[in-house]
């Protein structure tokens, strides 16, 4: 493709450009050309650099052989490395824990050793993370190109770096030429919150705010103009914000389409102005939707989310745990284990990063979870993990985000949802939940309509 080829109003970077003349390689060049062919299809109006990107479809599960195949031709090109730096989403599994997650898959840790590998070979830092912001970027600021959906929410929300909501293979095709279409949310005019929610109720724990977020984005209307998805700004907010009840809230909203969010006090400011009393005025085209979370939302949901039936397995940390999800954790797990209470056949995994996997078992906390009968993992997450059915048909967790893609993503689990605090009851008594597995159905509160014409 030449500069000829492209809309008038779009001229090539230079070095965008030697790049899809092949002048880099055969892997840049492929890259350059889908960077372009969604640049034109997009009606970009140019091509900006991006400071950092973050690559998804890493497990077995995700991509399957066509996954391993275009890897394996991608990496074939030893001059084909990454020009910005690039972080990995999530593994199927820990390695070092293959016999404890009884994954039932042949060959699955060869398969998923061969695709970390191909990725490696591109020049991405194998962090295995679907938490990239969690001590992962040292200047959250500038472009981005994220692929994993709980990333882009919190990044857009909470700190500097803008990007869109990307796809696991458009963020690679950035990360190999640094350069990603310049449109969407890379442009101001589209930062522009669209749904305002007023919280009426006490939020006390994880779970609330995942609740939460989950909640806003069920109550969309397939009439309502969100051309760039649902932007909710949200007033009556506490006064303290943790990084894990962040991180708890941004994960959930993403579940449908949420790439950011104005929270009051603690994000940035919307781009609105304000009335004579201090409210904020609504956007040019007004609000989409006015929206009231209450007491008795919340307790609906968890009322529709607890369990009803014997619960096999608990899980926590989707997306992977923060360490205050950690301490949190074996907080609970230490005050059973005071009174003599362990978990049975290693019925509590929890999830999380390297990283963070170090700081807490430097506070001990990876201590008291295991010595409880806990299972720590590491570089996977319970979303891409293949579960044994022969033991595993009823799961519970503590996140929206877990529940949402568990139920109707790659496993297809029943699963339940509790604050963490009562998940490892369960996983210390499975009496509190006797009575026959649940059978997976439509859920108790149905998704919200789209009005995506295909």
């Amino acid at each position: 493709m030449s500069i000829q080829s492209l809309p008038r109003c779009m001229e090539l970077p230079p070095r965008l450009q030697s790049q899809l003349d092949g002048a880099e390689g055969e892997t840049r060049q492929k890259a350059a050309r889908l960077v372009v062919d969604l640049a034109t299809t997009a009606g970009a109006d140019g091509f900006v650099k991006a400071a950092h990107a973050h690559v998804s479809g890493v497990s077995v599960i995700t991509g399957g052989h066509g996954l391993r195949r275009f890897l394996s031709d991608l990496s074939g090109d030893s001059s084909g490395v990454v020009a910005i730096p690039t972080t990995l989403n999530s593994a199927g599994c820990d390695k070092e824990k293959m016999q404890e997650m009884d994954i039932a898959w042949p060959d699955f840790l060869e398969q998923q050793f061969e695709i970390v590998v191909a990725y490696e070979r591109l020049g991405i830092d194998a962090t295995l993370s679907c938490t990239p912001y969690d001590r992962g970027i040292t200047n959250p600021e500038g472009i981005a190109s994220w692929a994993e959906s709980n990333a882009v929410c919190f990044s857009n929300t909470w700190t500097s770096l803008i990007t869109n909501r990307e796809s696991g293979l458009s963020a690679l095709a950035t990360a190999l030429t640094g350069y990603a279409p310049r449109w969407g949310l890379h442009l101001e005019e589209n930062r522009i919150p669209n749904i305002i929610v007023d919280i009426d109720c006490q939020m006390e724990t994880l779970s609330d705010w995942s609740v939460l977020g989950d909640w806003i984005g069920k109550q969309v209307k397939p009439e309502w103009d969100l051309p760039w998805g649902p932007m909710p700004l949200i007033t009556g907010l506490p006064k303290h914000l943790s990084f894990a009840r962040k991180k708890a809230l941004t994960a959930a909203a993403a579940n449908y389409g949420i790439p950011m969010l104005w929270a009051i006090g603690h994000s940035q400011d919307p781009p609105l102005n304000r009335n004579e009393n201090g409210q904020w005025q609504a956007p040019e085209n007004g609000w989409q939707g006015k929206l009231t979370f209450s007491a008795e939302d919340l307790q609906q949901r968890y009322d529709e989310l607890a369990p009803k039936g014997q619960v096999d397995l608990v899980v926590i940390g989707c997306p992977q745990a923060s360490l205050e999800e950690i301490r949190i954790t074996a907080s609970a797990v230490r005050s059973h284990a005071e009174f003599g209470g362990k978990i049975p056949d290693r019925r509590l995994w929890v999830f999380t990063s390297g990283e963070n996997y170090q700081l807490a078992l430097a506070d001990g906390s990876i201590s008291i979870l295991e010595e409880s009968g806990a299972l720590i993992l590491q570089d996977t997450c319970p979303e891409v993990t293949p579960y044994n059915r022969q033991h595993y048909n009823h799961l519970l967790t503590n996140s929206l985000k877990a529940e949402h893609y568990l139920t109707s993503g790659l496993n297809k689990l029943p699963t339940s949802v509790m604050p963490i605090e009562q998940c490892v009851a369960h996983a210390i008594d499975p009496g509190l939940s006797a009575g026959p597995r649940p059978q997976l159905q439509a859920k108790a509160q149905p998704q919200h309509q789209s009005a995506k014409t295909y």
